[in-house]
């Protein structure tokens, strides 16, 4: 089995010992650079580029410069998507958002984690875990969405927040680590 056959399955796996996803991470990270680097006034190249990175894209969508992710391919995001600078997507795994989904600036949504066994962790080794977020999600600035956690529909996550556990439709969550605070 390849190391991205066994990060697609859930397993440890060595991204570096795989030239398939090095050259996949190495592509997508010279199309976000282009991104980055594209003037803001020419939305029409932006979005072309954008649509090169990202598998699936609906209806309208914006993401300011810059724009960070490993893949691209394992991203989907639904109508009327707005995010801030500074998102970044490490999508080893694949990250779904709803539609009405709106980021605040230098949120991070990481499907990559470390095994905690120190001996795996110096081999390289790493994990994936898919997120999802629902409709009508909102994130304040600087959230950081860690590997695994699905989010409901019409949630608000406020500023600061680290997202370590799934949290329901219809409530507001803030913290770190990230907890129900009320009913939305």
């Amino acid at each position: 089995m390849t190391e991205k056959e066994k990060r697609e399955n859930g397993l440890l796996y060595n991204p570096g010992l795989d030239q398939e996803l090095q050259n996949e991470l190495r592509n997508c990270k010279t199309l976000c650079q282009e991104y980055n680097t594209t003037a803001y006034s020419d939305s029409e190249k932006r979005r072309l580029i954008i649509e090169k990175i990202i598998n699936k894209t609906s209806g309208n969508f914006l993401i300011e410069q810059p724009f960070w992710c490993d893949f691209g391919y394992n991203i989907e995001i639904g109508k009327d998507f707005y995010s801030n600078h500074n998102l970044v997507i490490l999508d080893c795994a694949k990250v779904t958002f709803g539609n009405n989904v709106f980021i605040g600036p230098n949120c991070g949504f990481y499907t990559a984690g470390h095994p905690t066994n120190v001996k795996d962790r110096n081999e390289g080794l790493e994990y994936a875990k898919p997120i999802t977020v629902g409709d009508s999600v909102w994130f304040g600035g600087n959230v950081v969405v860690m590997p695994g956690v699905t989010i409901g529909d019409n949630t608000i996550i406020g500023a600061g927040s680290v997202v370590s556990k799934d949290i329901p439709s219809n409530v507001i969550a803030v913290g770190n680590p990230c907890n129900v605070i009320k009913e939305n």
